[in-house]
């Protein structure tokens, strides 16, 4: 019975956020991954063919992971109004328990190198943003959202306000305070009120 690898996909994946959370996309290498894991340079290399696939899984491993919690608050309440607010805190929530990670999510897939991602890995970001999208469109038919206007609203209500709220504390390396759920949910309801 062959033993386990001694460097596992995901401990080279927490050392490529450890990294980039503390110092940027930039900081993320195939040599920098390794000293941080304590992995000789070849064990790196045998999981991921270059530096463009580490920064893509990197990417993606972090987005699907917000992603699939915020997916099932938005699809996990049938109410509209109450799914559109359990879903701003998510955002908030999410942060505040995975703060390295979402130091990632403030940067964009450009940053990671989504330029040069094999096909593979810009099918994967491209099929869970429309999931996402799917489930924000849905949300705002739901609610009511009857023009181009309505659904900016849900789309900054639900994405772009709860991203703010954690930016600053964020990027200056604080915790969030402990208002920021409640915060976010109160901003929410007024912005979707008129829906």
């Amino acid at each position: 019975m062959a033993r386990p690898p001694r460097f596992d996909t995901g401990r080279f994946l927490d050392a490529a956020v450890g990294l980039a959370a503390a110092r940027g996309p930039a900081a993320v290498t195939m040599s920098a991954v390794a000293q941080a894991t304590g992995a000789p340079s070849g064990s790196v290399y045998h999981r991921f063919a270059g530096r463009t696939a580490l920064l893509a899984e990197l990417w993606l491993r972090t987005v699907e992971r917000f992603q699939q919690g915020y997916l099932d608050v938005l699809d996990g309440e049938p109410d509209p109004h109450r799914a559109a607010r359990a879903a701003s805190r998510h955002v908030v929530s999410w942060c505040r328990e995975n703060p390295a990670e979402a130091a990632l999510l403030l940067y964009g897939a450009a940053d990671f190198g989504r330029a040069d991602w094999s096909e593979e890995h810009v099918r994967r970001a491209d099929a869970g943003n429309g999931r996402v999208f799917g489930a924000l469109a849905r949300l705002a038919g739901a609610l009511g959202a009857a023009d181009e206007q309505d659904r900016d609203r849900v789309a900054l209500a639900l994405v772009e306000l709860p991203l703010t709220v954690v930016r600053r504390h964020l990027r200056a390396g604080n915790p969030l305070p402990a208002h920021a759920e409640d915060l976010t949910e109160q901003c929410t309801e007024a912005l979707l009120g008129g829906l």
